[in-house]
């Protein structure tokens, strides 16, 4: 049975938290777009895969089942409570968004963490939160132009949530900020084995750290 120990939940939490602010001005971009994508609505769709990003990142720094989604509720949860302007629905947005990160790692059994599997994450997710939204908030829109716009969802999901969920994981581990983390401890590992001495020396917190096949 896979445990989560404090460090995972603090993190999950930290990263949920943070989004979930960041979200409220996020949400104000698409105030301020509206007269540009009026004409073509669709276009919105290429804003999504940000909405993706908690899960993401929780998913690549924890590797623990159920952190994408943990992290996905708490910001979409925190944002409705600061104020979202699309109220509950931010909620069940959440958790569209957090069970497509889930399949995606989930089909390769939680053991691959890699750029294809992120961007994999982040296009379930912008399929899911595609189909609540038309049924939510786009009913009236014409199925040539819902296609188009899920087009947009998947090309923004795979981009900005899966490459750019990747590149924020990769670059936080460089900093040892994830160094109790599986992200910052792989790092760790490929210095090593890249070093000319066979890298034996790696650090203190990657040594001491825990197996997380044992967590």
């Amino acid at each position: 049975m896979i445990r989560f120990r404090t460090v995972d939940l603090l993190v999950t939490v930290l990263i949920g938290a943070a989004f979930g602010v960041a979200f409220l001005g996020y949400g104000q971009l698409y105030t301020l777009i509206g007269p540009l994508t009026a004409a073509f609505k669709p276009a919105e769709g290429l804003l999504a895969g940000i909405w993706f990003l908690p899960a993401v990142l929780a998913a690549l720094i924890v590797r623990k089942p159920g952190a994408a989604l943990l992290a996905e509720m708490i910001a979409a949860v925190l944002s409705m409570l600061l104020g979202s302007q699309w109220g509950w629905g931010t909620a069940i947005s959440g958790l569209m968004q957090g069970c497509g990160v889930e399949l995606a790692f989930l089909a390769f059994r939680y053991q691959r963490f890699t750029l294809p599997v992120a961007m994999l994450g982040g296009m379930l997710s912008a399929l899911l939160e595609w189909g609540w939204e038309k049924f939510a908030y786009y009913q009236e829109m014409s199925w040539t132009y819902s296609l188009v716009m899920l087009g947009f969802f998947l090309l923004s999901g795979a981009l900005l949530c899966g490459v750019l969920g990747w590149a924020a994981s990769r670059a936080l581990a460089a900093t040892g900020a994830l160094d109790s983390m599986p992200a910052g401890r792989e790092r760790a590992q490929r210095v090593r084995a890249a070093s000319p001495s066979g890298g034996s020396a790696g650090s203190q917190a990657e040594r001491m750290a825990p197996d997380d096949a044992r967590a």
